[in-house]
């Protein structure tokens, strides 16, 4: 109950207005769905009719940025309001939410679907959607973090991305190819507050830097040396060779930023690999390579990731929406997305199956591999130096982060934009996460 009402408290401040898409259809049922925008999410709303035709089902998407969405559905979710039929939460909501019984159990759903086959799904995505070994959202795509780089740019300056770039090496490789004159930075990096923004690749960075959120007994870490000079390294590169306006800057912009050319280097998640190869809005198609993301004391470093759907426990018509979800999810739509948009935009990362099919394999030829790679070496064990007392790897796997994870990412957002020195903006975030470390202690 603590947990409960720490999260809804932290949403409530959260929550903003609705975006919605509108009605796709008329059928005697109508399933509300609530996910992030972002381009995998706008193709299947837009072959969504097909589903409403061949169904009578109708659809009406409510598709918002991503940190209104996570404070959206989760405060609806948490307090049980009923407003959608469909969420789309990820490998972080999923396990605790089902913990609360706050979700549908799909392994009934989709052991009644014919040919839906949930062991065709990535093994560790799959886990990561779990909760006592049975399945509470399925995945849409999956992912973990690399290095996308401009191959031409790296000729032309004489320089050879090694096989396992580490962090430092990054940073000298910005620094020569940042070309201000041109309008070109040496590397993109995410500034904008959001635990699900910012957040995610710092944290990765972090982890490789040996740092720690909490250690074994819940002690907040975030002014430790190795916490710090992480911190230092991220904001100084982005404030020296990283984008304009990179406190404000996220995925999306960073993604817009970088296929048209006024990027050398992106480090992010690997889901930008289709948009990065895509003829229809990239200037630099073909022009990159990808590289595993960065370390400096680990293995590996990338994240692991999905974007999934689940069913809120108080939805009305759960038949309907498992109807939607398994649409959305099984092999039949990765071939529509293929053969309707071009294959590079297909979801990756998550079934085993989308790696077999000849055009996917060429047309992912330069990431397919990279990214298969990275969601295999995506676990605690390769990614961090030291053990801690919470699951997730770019996220701290507690209900209290949604709040935590913001407010740590604001103080972030604040050093890169020049408002505040990193030495602050760890004191001051120290004293959030230690006050969520001793609620911890307190039930130890």
């Amino acid at each position: 109950m603590r947990k409960l009402l720490t999260l809804f408290a932290a949403t409530s401040l959260l929550v903003t207005g609705c975006a919605g898409a509108g009605s796709l259809g008329t059928g005697s049922s109508t399933l509300v769905i609530a996910i992030v925008s972002n381009p995998q999410m706008k193709d299947a709303i837009a072959l969504a009719p097909e589903f409403e035709k061949a169904t009578g089902i109708g659809l009406k998407f409510v598709s918002l940025p991503e940190n209104q969405a996570r404070a959206k559905i989760t405060a609806s979710t948490a307090t049980e309001g009923g407003e959608f039929d469909v969420v789309m939460i990820s490998n972080y909501e999923a396990p605790q939410w089902a913990a609360n019984g706050w979700l549908e159990n799909l392994e009934p759903h989709m052991a009644s679907t014919p040919g839906y086959d949930e062991g065709d799904f990535i093994p560790s995505i799959k886990t990561s959607l779990s909760y006592r070994n049975q399945m509470y959202a399925v995945p849409f795509y999956g992912e973990s973090s690399f290095l996308a780089y401009r191959k031409d740019l790296f000729e032309k300056a004489g320089l050879t991305m090694p096989a396992k770039p580490t962090w430092q090496q990054i940073a000298d490789f910005a620094a020569k190819l940042d070309d201000k004159a041109n309008g070109v930075a040496g590397i993109c990096l995410r500034g904008k507050p959001g635990w699900g923004e910012s957040l995610a690749p710092f944290t990765t960075v972090a982890n490789t830097f040996g740092a720690q959120w909490f250690d074994q007994g819940w002690n907040a870490k975030l002014t430790s040396p190795e916490f710090t000079e992480a911190a230092k390294f991220y904001v100084n590169l982005i404030r020296e060779h990283g984008e304009v306006g990179a406190s404000s800057a996220g995925f999306s912009e960073c993604g817009t930023r970088y296929t048209q050319g006024n990027a050398a280097m992106w480090y992010d998640a690997t889901v930008m690999a289709g948009t990065n190869e895509d003829p229809s809005s990239s200037k630099i198609v073909g022009k990159s390579g990808y590289a595993p993301a960065p370390v400096v004391k680990t293995q590996a470093s990338g994240w692991l990731y999905t974007w999934a759907l689940g069913i809120p426990k108080v939805a009305k018509d759960k038949d309907a929406a498992w109807k939607f979800m398994a649409w959305m999810t099984d092999k039949a739509y990765v071939q529509k997305v293929g053969h309707t948009y071009g294959w590079n935009r297909v979801p990756p990362g998550v079934r085993q199956s989308t790696y077999a099919i000849p055009e996917y394999a060429d047309a992912a030829k330069a990431y397919a591999k990279p990214t298969l790679d990275g969601i295999a070496e995506a676990n605690q064990q390769k990614v961090m130096a030291n053990p801690v007392p919470y699951p997730g790897i770019q996220f701290v796997g507690i209900p209290e982060f949604q709040d935590l994870g913001t407010r740590v990412s604001q103080q972030l957002s604040a050093a890169i934009a020049g408002r505040e020195s990193v030495e602050d903006a760890l004191k001051q975030s120290q004293d959030y996460a230690q006050t969520v470390g001793d609620s911890y202690k307190a039930v130890q």
